[in-house]
């Protein structure tokens, strides 16, 4: 027989009393913040980015005017074989008007845009010293930078920026993106080159320290995405009629963590073969099937419970007002690529708020006769 040990109140020690309570408030606490952080993941609350630096890059909107110095026409021809190093000077105007002059290390990169058949100017990386005036400069906080230059003219330059400045509408996950004006001066080039516009690009690992995530390379499938996140990225990319992408071999995506979800982000990219941006040198990728790049194409992945679009849908409509404003609010277009954009947005519009007509398209991956599996694996990206 067990004797049950009944213990009166006052022959428990206040101390022992104290123990239990803090051990059930530790077991608590414990248990909400598994749960809190279970919640975060499968829920991806909205992204907080860090605050940029002040009066950094990235943070105006103003046109920047740049000046590169040195060997440039060698610079410029070197479009075969591994990209050489130049040693050249950049110098921009200062706020107090002085002039900032930095050495850079300077090479070509790319590939579709380094051929010279393909384009006038190839892109350019830009490497910055981590020392001296840099460190005072406007580009303190810089690394490396791609400057993309005119291919087929200054115009489509003025339409990629824009696309990436309506992406940074839709998730502050993305890259940013500063219009520049770049002057060219070579010591051995008797004839001045007239200034042309240049996008400079935030680098991917500065644009990942903005949200408090960091880049990896990874082989991965679009459904090992964070699925809201890809889906919203799959939808802008059919919003500019942009097909030329794929996570699986990371063409024009590069991929990141955020620690608040801990779970995979797509970023994309190079935009110059978007529908929206109409250069003349794009075409869409012949296993798509496809008229032209102007065709809209949604390449997500299959999913059979279309309702998962209807927040993504709501975000877009939502962001409806700034999206057009983006483009008539830029002085830099030409009257006929602006009415020709409005109607092309007003096209998507149309498809977005009509629901038999998004979930065909948006459904399109689902088509075993149709081409909406092909994965585009580009060609090779530095």
């Amino acid at each position: 027989m067990i004797k049950r040990q009944t213990i009166s109140l006052n022959q428990f020690s206040i101390h022992t009393i104290m123990k239990y309570r803090l051990n059930f408030i530790s077991i608590f606490i414990l248990f909400m913040s598994s749960f809190t952080g279970w919640a975060q993941t499968e829920s991806s609350p909205p992204l907080s980015p860090k605050s940029s630096s002040e009066n950094g890059l990235f943070d105006s909107g103003e046109i920047l005017n740049i000046t590169l110095r040195g060997k440039l026409k060698e610079l410029l021809n070197n479009r075969t074989g591994d990209p050489k190093d130049f040693s050249l000077n950049l110098s921009y105007s200062a706020d107090d008007s002085t002039e900032m002059l930095l050495p850079v290390m300077v090479k070509t990169r790319g590939h579709f845009r380094r051929m010279k058949e393909n384009c006038t100017y190839p892109p350019l990386m830009i490497q910055f010293p981590q020392n001296g005036k840099q460190s005072s400069s406007l580009f303190r906080d810089q690394k490396k930078l791609k400057l993309v230059m005119p291919c087929a003219g200054e115009e489509y330059v003025i339409r990629e920026w824009l696309v990436y400045k309506l992406y940074n509408l839709v998730t502050p996950l993305s890259l940013r993106a500063r219009l520049v004006k770049v002057k060219l001066e070579d010591p051995g080039n008797k004839k001045p080159v007239t200034p042309f516009y240049g996008i400079l690009l935030e680098d991917e690992k500065q644009m990942a320290k903005r949200n408090n995530a960091v880049t990896i390379e990874k082989k991965l499938q679009p459904e090992q995405l964070q699925k809201k996140e890809f889906l919203s990225m799959a939808v802008f990319q059919y919003l500019i009629g942009n097909t030329d992408w794929s996570v699986q071999y990371q063409q024009n995506i590069k991929l990141a963590v955020p620690d608040s979800i801990k779970v995979v982000i797509p970023i994309p990219y190079d935009f110059d073969h978007a529908g929206i941006v109409n250069a003349p040198y794009a075409l869409p990728e012949e296993a798509l099937q496809m008229n032209s790049v102007r065709q809209r194409r949604y390449r997500g992945y299959c999913v059979n419970n279309l309702s998962v679009f209807n927040d993504i849908i709501a975000k877009f409509n939502d962001l409806k007002n700034e999206i057009y404003k983006l483009y008539t609010g830029c002085s830099l277009l030409d009257a006929k690529y602006l009415k020709s954009t409005i109607q092309y947005l007003d096209e998507f519009y149309a498809t977005l708020n009509n629901t038999k007509a998004w979930q065909k398209d948006f459904a399109y991956p689902c088509d075993k006769y149709g081409t909406g599996n092909v994965v585009i694996k580009g060609l090779k990206e530095d």
